[in-house]
């Protein structure tokens, strides 16, 4: 029976032993996966005591297995945020299950980002699950991409260049504001275009081989002409990459068309820059600090007399004194300042030495330098020509027994030689503090003006003025002005001809006096027999007849007596005579002479008016001779005025210490040529006139220290003005 009941249970220990193996097996493998799983768990028990925990775990909080077995649900939760351990204990309680997302700060200070799980098993005996899923580096490169996103998005608005995106047919996605704004599109506006659309037809091609690019390269770049709004064609510089975002292509596009002209620009001014540099007339060199010419123009050639191929790889250094000190000067001046401008002797192979004016700029063409050489050798031989010339002028100059003055186009008075200053009998200081017009008087304003005109217009004039020096002594000067005698200079010659002009007024008065005389006297002595025998039968007549005619015996004997001064005043021109003078109103003196005149003035239907200005000053004259005069210049007044004219006679006072008396007629006028021969002896305008009248009356204005002037225009008359001094 015992055999039987052993044999009866040994099947049976079989089966228990081969489902504790399996058991076991399927242990070891949940214990291999709970230690290799990623995820950190850890196992705590009802009472929330850690009761196992995988490497995971370890490795995340950074402890060994048997310090985590000692640590307790609290000793997690303080790891997260306070609000979180408050919802921890309530959801567990209820729902048996919690879920956090979020920082968890470890005892080291790092901070980790976890997935956090809890679960409790009620058939487990209470047993709680744990799992903490570190997701920092997913969270980290969730955020890289956020930033970057925005980042994109920041760039992509706000890039001073074109963004557009596009997809594998060329429709635009997106386009950035500054390629909308440069195109002159709306943004809904581009995004219904595709890419090639954009393109000017003629340069579809280059729209295919932008695509065989991308798809062989994954890249591409070049010049696309984009057709605007308006029209207008641009260039657009653009660099495309593919897959850049969500399958799709963005290119950045930039406006070179200014680039375009800029480059256009660069290359004529190469251009220009060449054909100057090879046909300048100057020399030109390009060279390093050490001196070594790196290129020569043609001109240089000719001016370092070198072949160009020889001059070209020489030394510029030997071709100057570099020990000389103003070689030196120069070459620290240029090392220092970059630039330089100034002139040396270049000593030239064939042994001549020329004088070179030179120009330079250091590091103007990458880097080495470029001078422009004028050879000034006759230029240096002219000034040292004209520099003695000059010397010599300025002994001619200084060494003139006549005046000389250089002034400049503004009358600045420059220089003066000694001369001058005894003209003016003042010094050169004083001379020299002046301007030209300063030594002009009014009477001579006239003169000055038309030898100016006359200098602009044929270079040279010459005339002659009245200057009045500090001690009231009047001096004629004589004077010839020459333009340019040097560069925007003048220079008048004075000479003091008072004598000379004293002198020859003296032999002409004294010529014409003489004939004159003879004349004056032989006409007077004619006149005078028949005037004794006229002054006699007047007296007879006046005695003989019974009526009452004394007005005109009293005027036929006033006018005898008058001729018989006129006569006597002829025979002035003979001889000198003594002459009485005194105090007058000369507006009483024109006024007897009106009414003496009136009467042939009515026979011609000639009305004269008289104006005279209050308080004028008294006159020292001699009052016959002063009324001689007027008679004189009237009587012509009234044979040129036409019938039922008028005679405007006018006494006044503009200058101080004057009195002018105007006689104006409404005559034909003279010209100017005739106007400066009144007064000469025998010149006259009338059929049967003498010129004497005239010439009297100048004398005798002449010898009260007074003028006549006259100033006429064609077909409006004559006005003679008596000066005399009060």
């Amino acid at each position: 029976m015992q055999k039987k009941g052993a044999m009866s249970m040994s099947p049976h220990r079989e089966l228990t032993s081969e489902a504790e193996q399996k058991q076991q097996g399927e242990l070891q493998q949940l214990r291999a996966i709970f230690n290799d799983v990623l995820d950190a768990i850890v196992v705590f028990d009802e009472y929330f005591q850690v009761i196992n925990a995988n490497e995971s775990a370890c490795g995340l909080f950074e402890k060994t297995k048997d310090e985590l077995l000692t640590y307790q649900m609290k000793d997690f939760l303080m790891y997260f945020p306070y609000d979180m351990i408050e919802a921890y204990y309530p959801a567990l309680l209820e729902e048996s299950y919690f879920k956090y997302e979020g920082a968890m700060t470890l005892r080291s200070g790092m901070m980790k980002h976890v997935e956090f799980t809890s679960h409790k098993h009620s058939h487990m005996s209470g047993i709680i699950v744990c799992t903490f899923r570190d997701i920092t580096q997913h969270k980290m490169m969730e955020n890289e991409r956020f930033i970057s996103h925005h980042m994109f998005m920041d760039v992509f608005n706000e890039a001073v260049d074109g963004i557009v995106i596009f997809d594998r047919t060329g429709q635009l996605i997106d386009a950035n504001p500054s390629f909308c704004e440069r195109l002159n599109y709306t943004r809904a506006q581009l995004l219904t275009k595709t890419l090639e659309e954009l393109v000017e037809p003629t340069y579809h091609y280059k729209v295919k081989k932008l695509w065989r690019t991308l798809h062989q390269e994954g890249k591409t770049s070049g010049e696309l002409p984009i057709r605007l709004e308006n029209g207008d064609v641009t260039f657009f510089e653009f660099t495309t990459t593919a897959n850049i975002y969500s399958q799709y292509y963005m290119s950045i596009m930039r406006d070179v068309t200014e680039k375009r002209l800029m480059e256009q620009q660069l290359l004529r001014s190469e251009k220009n820059f060449r054909a100057i540099f090879e046909n300048a007339i100057e020399a030109i060199l390009i060279w390093r600090d050490d001196g070594e010419i790196l290129n020569a123009n043609l001109a240089s050639s000719r001016t370092f007399e070198l072949p160009l191929n020889k001059l070209i790889g020489s030394n510029l250094y030997t071709f100057i004194d570099t020990k000389s000190f103003s070689a030196l000067k120069v070459l620290q001046t240029f090392q220092t300042k970059g630039e330089i401008r100034n002139q040396l002797p270049f000593y030239m192979p064939n042994g001549e030495i020329k004088q070179l004016e030179f120009t330079g700029k250091k590091g103007i063409i990458e880097g080495d330098h470029l001078t422009i050489f004028r050879n000034i050798s006759e230029r240096t031989k002219i000034e040292q020509e004209l520099r003695n010339n000059e010397e010599k002028f300025r002994q001619i100059f200084n060494g003139s027994i006549d005046g000389l003055v250089l002034w400049d186009g503004k009358r600045n008075i420059i220089d003066v030689n000694s001369s001058l200053c005894d003209i003016l009998e003042l010094s050169k200081e004083e001379i020299c503090a002046h301007s030209m017009e300063d030594f002009i008087s009014s009477a001579n304003l006239d003169a000055v003006i038309e030898h100016k005109e006359t200098i602009e217009q044929k270079g040279e004039a010459e005339g002659e003025i009245t200057y009045v020096t500090g001690n009231e002594k009047v001096k004629n000067i004589e004077f010839s002005t020459k333009k340019d005698i040097l560069p925007g200079l003048y220079m008048t010659l004075l000479r003091d001809v008072t004598e000379r002009n004293q002198m020859q007024e003296q032999i002409r008065k004294s010529d014409t006096l003489q004939v004159v005389g003879q004349l004056a006297a032989g006409i007077a002595h004619e006149i005078r027999n028949p005037m004794t025998a006229l002054k006699g039968f007047v007296q007879l007549l006046e005695s003989s007849i019974q009526e009452d005619h004394s007005l005109y015996f009293d005027i036929i004997k006033s006018e005898l007596k008058r001729i018989e001064t006129i006569i006597t005043e002829f025979l002035v021109l003979a001889k000198p005579q003594a002459v009485k003078f005194e105090k007058k109103n000369l507006a009483a003196v024109v006024k007897e002479t009106i009414d003496l005149l009136n009467a042939q003035a009515l026979l011609e239907n000639i009305q004269f008016e008289l104006s005279v200005s209050p308080q004028l000053p008294m006159v020292y004259c001699e009052p016959n001779q002063i009324k001689q005069v007027l008679i004189n210049v009237i009587k012509n007044a009234i044979e040129v005025t036409s019938n039922g004219g008028r005679i405007i006679v006018e006494v006044y006072s503009t200058e101080p210490h004057y009195v002018t008396v105007s006689i104006r007629d409404q005559g034909d006028g003279m010209p100017e040529e005739r106007i400066k021969r009144l007064g000469e002896p025998f010149y006259t305008t009338k059929e049967k006139g003498t010129g004497l009248g005239l010439m009297v009356s100048y004398k005798i204005i002449e010898e009260h220290k007074g003028r006549i002037e006259v100033e006429s225009k064609i077909g409006e008359g004559t006005a003679f003005h008596v000066i005399l001094p009060a």
